[in-house]
């Protein structure tokens, strides 16, 4: 049986006012699975995501030409709300960033009321519902009420985790989402990571070859803004093709 595809990546291509920094990448993104995106710093890998999500079109002079179909329909084109992408395609990013002024309950809810839903006993459930499928319900229960940056950074980012997932988003971006975090926080974020893929299509951008070769069904590697080779995670570090992605995989660069 052959992979669903989720998002289809077309073409695409993106800037900075006159610097290119994607060039015609096409990429398929497979329904409920892990995808990561790996290469050296500044080749667009963080650049590619934010197109996936419409959020780098509010940088200043920024660009993008091609298509990202998602479910069959362009996310570009004009009858589309930048706003109801971000709904379905949420974002979890580098750093923790919990409100500093709004407890863990409110830290989760704020989107659920945002979008309009008023039904203190939904929001309630969502919130409860959404701590659990983060695996962070057990540690916080007795706190709610407390303030999110009192957690840890391993839990601050999982209650980041819990913020994207009230919002139920068919899928999620990860955006290095352990850089900053222990080793022992980043098993759980990884772990967590693969547990969300039965009910969502995962993209984790990542430095750590280790964490794409431990979390990942398919690899991307970029370089310098052009997709260099994309296929099954077991193959690219097995035996990849090219001799750029042999390279990186290896060390000599990066």
């Amino acid at each position: 049986m052959s992979e669903e595809i989720k998002i289809d990546i077309q073409n695409l291509s993106a800037w900075y006012g006159s610097h290119q920094v994607l060039k015609d990448i096409n990429l398929p993104v497979y329904k409920n699975k892990v995808t990561a995106i790996i290469g050296p710093s500044g080749c667009g890998k963080s650049t590619l995501i934010r197109c996936i999500n419409r959020l780098h079109e509010i940088i200043p002079n920024s660009k993008v030409e091609g298509k990202i179909l998602l479910d069959g329909k362009n996310i570009y084109d004009i009858d589309v709300d930048p706003m109801e992408v971000r709904k379905k395609v949420g974002m979890v990013f580098q750093q923790p960033n919990p409100f500093p002024t709004m407890t863990i309950f409110e830290n989760i809810a704020i989107g659920l009321k945002l979008n309009g839903i008023k039904n203190k006993s939904v929001i309630e459930e969502t919130v409860i519902n959404a701590l659990i499928e983060a695996g962070l319900y057990e540690e916080v229960k007795h706190k709610l009420f407390s303030y999110g940056t009192h957690l840890s950074g391993g839990q601050q980012q999982r209650l980041c985790i819990a913020r994207t997932l009230a919002l139920k988003p068919e899928v999620i971006l990860f955006d290095e989402p352990c850089s900053a975090l222990d080793p022992i926080s980043t098993a759980k974020i990884e772990e967590l990571i693969v547990e969300l893929k039965k009910n969502h299509t995962i993209i984790i951008v990542t430095h750590n070859l280790q964490q794409a070769a431990r979390v990942s069904d398919y690899t991307v590697f970029l370089y310098l803004g052009e997709l260099i080779e994309y296929g099954l995670t077991q193959s690219i570090f097995a035996a990849p093709k090219m001799k750029k992605t042999e390279e990186y995989i290896r060390g000599r660069f990066g």
